[in-house]
C-alpha cells in the first residue's frame, strides 16, 4: 500500500555527515510510523531511529544517539535521517520502514522496506 525509496547514500570520510532521504509512493506517510535500520556486510540488520506518526516523538539506538537525527515532512511524504560525526562503523546499508503499529524497535512490527541505499564512511 506505500512503496519506500531511500537515496542520498555514498562515501564519506569520518567525521563528516550525509542525510539520506526516504520517498513514499501510494498511501500518505502520515499513516505509519517510520523507522530507519542499517545492515552491514555479514551482519543482522538493526535499529537505527524512527519516528512517531506526527513526527512528535523520536527514538535511537544507543550506538547513534546525539550524532543522528531523524525528521519527516508528511506533506512532503519524505523522512530524513541526518548522519554527522560518521564513523567507519556506521558503514551498512540504509533501509526505510514504515509501521501500522508503535513498537518501534523491531524489524517485525515493520510492514513496508525500501530497497536501501549505502552509506560508506572511509577511515
Amino acid at each position: 500500500q506505500v512503496q519506500l525509496v531511500e537515496s542520498g547514500g555514498g562515501l564519506v570520510q569520518a567525521g563528516g555527515s550525509l542525510r539520506v532521504s526516504c520517498a513514499a509512493s501510494g498511501r500518505a506517510l502520515s499513516r505509519y510510523a517510520m523507522g530507519w535500520f542499517r545492515q552491514a556486510p555479514g551482519k543482522e540488520r538493526e535499529f537505527v531511529a524512527a519516528i512517531s506518526r506526527s513526527g512528535g516523538n523520536s527514538y535511537y539506538a544507543d550506538s547513534v544517539k546525539g550524532r543522528f537525527t531523524i525528521s519527516r515532512d508528511n506533506a512532503e511524504n519524505t523522512v530524513y535521517l541526518q548522519m554527522n560525526s560518521l564513523k567507519p562503523e556506521d558503514t551498512a546499508v540504509y533501509y526505510c520502514a514504515a509501521s501500522n503499529s508503535g513498537n518501534y524497535y523491531y524489524k517485525a512490527f515493520y510492514d513496508y522496506w525500501g530497497q536501501g541505499t549505502q552509506v560508506t564512511v572511509s577511515p
